[in-house]
């Protein structure tokens, strides 16, 4: 398996290179030369397998020879072996054919683990071979922070650093990541929203001398392995429902696009799936481009679903990629137009091809804070503000495409309660507790650096850092 840049500039790279360089050199967003394909009948003999064997099956093409089978199923294995539910990802039925797919019982409660978890465990694997150190650098919105440091907190070869919007994650979140007691963890406060933290990451792959000079790598969703590791739920939620022989649709809440693009290749992969529906808060970009062709910037706009406030969905690059069939430069050309003008159009044909397979909705405070009441008065489950995104993204798909109601509806459940406890008790008057093993979150001694959205200052301070480890 090779991997090319969804900007046409980069020469291509194995799996290993892909999972160590994050970005491709040309600012491009790696994504596989040609994809592998799925018969039903190898579908079918997946079913009724572990979570663990679906993940092997499924990602065993994508890695290619860079690992053995032995080495890809330890890690697999290692990789979910905490995790509080034996399922991994389990399906919950709300209603009828509507169904929760809950992805937050990894040790940090949020979706992000169950591709982060083995991203460390592939890491190690790699660069034990190699006798090489990493340094990982990843903007976070609030989840995937606190889920990379867990993974890697403690090993002897990786150093990782996290810029998060100071103020603009909740309290939960941010002690995740600021309590971890790791010489090898950092947690860096920036003074800005998460698309300043996101540009200044991507502003530091793209320089070269600094990204040679400390082993640059990253964790954020423009890692294809964390891609890679997020279609699996996508497979093994099809075949608990009757896949390959039953069609589904999934709706899933996101900023980054990210995780619904995972679903998009699941279906590039043979998995029967009708519909994909994005959810997205107030900061709706995507919900505008779907449904009106408005690539437009807006600010940003704190909401209750903190880990979707984002306006430049870095992974809907990569969808693009496709809609201009292949066409590196032309993607290169209208996201630099995205970022001088704020604005670009990415032509009639290539939103009626998205619009064959997405729908889009939005979901603003009002919303999502009547959603969450609603769900707990119907069923007494308590939902954090990112599933009720995707709850009410479901409840208006229903309305305007009554098609999909005979066929299974599949929501993403992207974290747990405690997580978001302020928005929860406002909902629905409860107010939902941690786990017993982060029953002392809040006693336990946070460590943070603020700093200006400065990308110099930022990457002075990551030197300096370096300096005082090594």
């Amino acid at each position: 398996m090779r991997y090319i840049s969804t900007r046409g500039q980069s020469p291509s790279f194995d799996f290993t290179d892909v999972l160590l360089a994050g970005m491709a050199n040309d600012g491009g967003l790696f994504v596989p030369e040609s994809w592998p394909v799925f018969s039903a009948q190898e579908l079918r003999v997946l079913r009724g397998k572990s979570y663990a064997e679906i993940a092997l099956a499924v990602m065993a093409p994508f890695v290619g020879d860079c690992l053995t089978q032995d080495e890809l199923k330890g890690a697999i294995d290692r990789a979910y072996a905490g995790f509080r539910h034996h399922e991994i990802t389990p399906l919950v039925q709300m209603s009828g054919n509507l169904w929760l797919m809950e992805l937050f019982h990894g040790p940090t409660l949020a979706f992000k683990d169950v591709a982060l978890q083995l991203l460390g465990q592939l890491f190690d694997i790699i660069l034990a071979r190699r006798g090489q150190r990493a340094t990982i650098v990843g903007a976070t919105s609030g989840d995937t922070g606190s889920a990379a440091m867990e993974a890697v907190r403690d090993r002897a070869a990786i150093d990782i650093f996290i810029l998060f919007p100071e103020g603009r994650v909740s309290d939960v979140q941010r002690r995740q990541m600021t309590t971890i007691d790791a010489p090898n963890v950092h947690a860096l406060a920036v003074q800005g929203s998460f698309d300043d933290c996101q540009d200044i990451v991507k502003a530091m792959f793209a320089d070269q001398e600094f990204r040679q000079k400390i082993s640059l790598s990253a964790v954020n969703s423009i890692n294809w392995a964390r891609i890679m590791a997020q279609v699996v739920y996508y497979v093994a939620a099809s075949l608990r429902l009757g896949g390959p022989d039953r069609a589904v649709s999934f709706v899933v809440p996101t900023g980054n696009f990210g995780n619904i693009y995972a679903a998009y290749v699941a279906r590039k992969i043979g998995v029967p799936i009708e519909k994909l529906i994005v959810g997205t808060n107030r900061n709706d970009v995507l919900a505008r481009y779907f449904n009106n062709s408005d690539m437009r910037l807006a600010p940003v706009e704190p909401s209750l679903s903190p880990s979707m406030d984002i306006q430049i969905s870095s992974n809907f690059e990569r969808l693009l990629f496709d809609l201009y069939d292949r066409d590196g430069l032309r993607v290169a050309r209208d996201l630099q137009q995205f970022r001088q003008d704020g604005q670009f159009s990415t032509g009639i044909d290539a939103l009626a091809r998205a619009r064959k397979l997405f729908s889009a909705f939005r979901a603003d405070d009002v919303l999502t804070r009547e959603t969450m009441t609603d769900w707990y008065g119907q069923t007494g489950m308590m939902i954090d503000p990112h599933t009720a995104v995707g709850l009410a993204a479901a409840k208006q798909v229903l309305a305007a495409e009554p098609e999909l109601i005979d066929s299974p509806l599949i929501s993403l459940a992207c974290a747990h309660p405690a997580k978001f406890p302020d928005a929860v008790e406002m909902a629905i008057g409860r107010r939902p507790a941690l786990p017993e093993y982060l029953g002392d979150l809040h006693k336990r001694t946070e460590r943070a650096t603020s700093l200006a959205a400065d990308r110099m200052i930022i990457q002075d301070t990551i030197l300096q850092k370096l300096a005082k480890s090594s």
